[in-house]
């Protein structure tokens, strides 16, 4: 039976039987006991389905990882420790040393710095496009050892759209797959896949907890993507793996598990980035109100988008939202029922100006965070992207005088009153 959002949001993932916990079941143990050595070993070749250690796998992540996965339309997930490393193994599970990522440059400042640096000191290079590159543009940033490119679907904080289905044409052209961080707009929004993103990404620390409670990430595989056809490009999924016996991931499990079994079996097992079992408790009772809190939060932030461009201290307002916005079209087009809570906004007054604003606010408080049920405020190139030069501070879309502003889901008009009273003060 296909079920609607709403639904899925509270019932997917885990269906108990017949005197069965009725809440997802917290696993709160390391390791499993079992009656033979032999099973055991077949557990580890991955000749069989099963639990030995929660660095691997959790069966309460699993019922929280199925929920995200019927979400977003997918065929497999995993949740990891945080949004970062959902992004890191997206990407690491198939480009390492020696290869070649396309990426938007309107990303996250901490996806940006991994990609940039942290994965360039990994061997691996990095070419970072527009958004708004024209298709000769990106065409061009593609090299014969390009692996994957890698968007968000609303960029954090330039709120940019991604045209996700020019990104994908253009990834499947050259025989690679679409990674699309899908954080802000969350699966209640927009759905990727359906406009040919292969793998999603998202910090599931935002909106889908939605209280500032837990951090964690997670990945979505499409099952879209036909690894065996560019069979030279990804070895490590078409080639034995002689760590687990020589088992060959898109021969055993298929075009729909073999991206996510891979990334389980040797990047989680490596880099043992699990997210805790209380933590994916957490997180499903977030899920289980995100179809009812979105709405809030878009109504909240279209709200204090319009408030804001018609305040003459006000010097540029970006909420894809909003009329006249550049993102107004895409954001229309994937997003016709709402995009996020998030607005970015500058002063007439420069830094001074916006710094002074944050100190007046009252009911938002300033947070390095982003997306939960309260209002927050954030200055960008003073903290999260405080690793950026001015010329990739540009790049991103941030200006020194850029606020950001999440809205939670108070009351509209207390918190269009705080913004007025905060001006004031400006």
């Amino acid at each position: 039976m296909s079920e609607h959002m709403g639904t899925t949001c509270v019932q997917g993932g885990y269906r108990p039987g017949d005197a069965e916990p009725r809440q997802i079941p917290i696993y709160q143990s390391t390791t499993w006991k079992y009656d033979t050595s032999e099973h055991m070993g077949k557990l580890f070749d991955l000749e069989e389905s099963g639990y030995f250690y929660t660095r691997l796998q959790n069966p309460t992540n699993d019922y929280v990882a199925a929920k995200i996965c019927e979400m977003e339309g997918g065929t497999a997930a995993m949740l990891t420790s945080s949004g970062q490393a959902a992004n890191f193994f997206a990407v690491f599970n198939i480009a390492g040393a020696g290869d070649h990522v396309v990426a938007s440059s309107a990303i996250y400042g901490g996806t940006y710095n991994l990609l940039a640096h942290t994965m360039h000191r990994m061997g691996l290079e990095c070419t970072f496009v527009s958004p708004d590159c024209s298709d000769e543009e990106l065409q061009a940033a593609f090299r014969p050892n390009t692996k994957c490119v890698f968007g968000e679907t609303i960029a954090n904080p330039a709120l940019a759209v991604l045209d996700i289905e020019r990104f994908a044409n253009a990834a499947h052209t050259h025989g690679v797959p679409l990674i699309v961080d899908n954080t802000f707009p969350t699966p209640v929004n927009c759905n990727p896949i359906e406009w040919g993103a292969n793998i999603v990404t998202h910090s599931t620390t935002k909106y889908m907890d939605g209280h500032g409670a837990c951090v964690g990430g997670c990945i979505v595989d499409a099952g879209t993507f036909d690894w065996m056809a560019h069979a030279d490009k990804f070895p490590g999924l078409t080639t034995p793996d002689e760590s687990y016996h020589g088992v060959v991931y898109a021969e055993r499990f298929g075009q729909g598990g073999a991206f996510i079994t891979k990334c389980t079996s040797q990047l989680m097992r490596d880099f043992g980035s699990i997210q805790s079992p209380q933590h994916a408790f957490i997180l499903n009772l977030g899920l289980e109100s995100l179809h009812v809190r979105m709405p809030q939060h878009c109504k909240n932030g279209q709200a204090a988008a319009e408030f804001l461009q018609a305040h003459p201290k006000i010097r540029f307002v970006r909420h894809p939202g909003l009329q006249g916005d550049p993102y107004y079209e895409l954001a229309q087009k994937y997003m016709p029922h709402g995009t996020c809570g998030v607005v970015s906004f500058g002063f007439e007054g420069g830094r001074a100006a916006a710094e002074q604003f944050m100190k007046s606010l009252k009911l938002a408080q300033i947070a390095t965070h982003v997306a939960d049920a309260r209002t927050c405020v954030l200055h960008p190139a003073n903290a999260t992207h405080r690793q950026m030069n001015d010329a990739e501070l540009a790049a991103c879309g941030i200006s020194s005088d850029m606020v950001r502003l999440s809205c939670g889901i108070e009351s509209t008009e207390d918190l269009l009153a705080d913004l007025e009273q905060a001006l004031a003060t400006v």
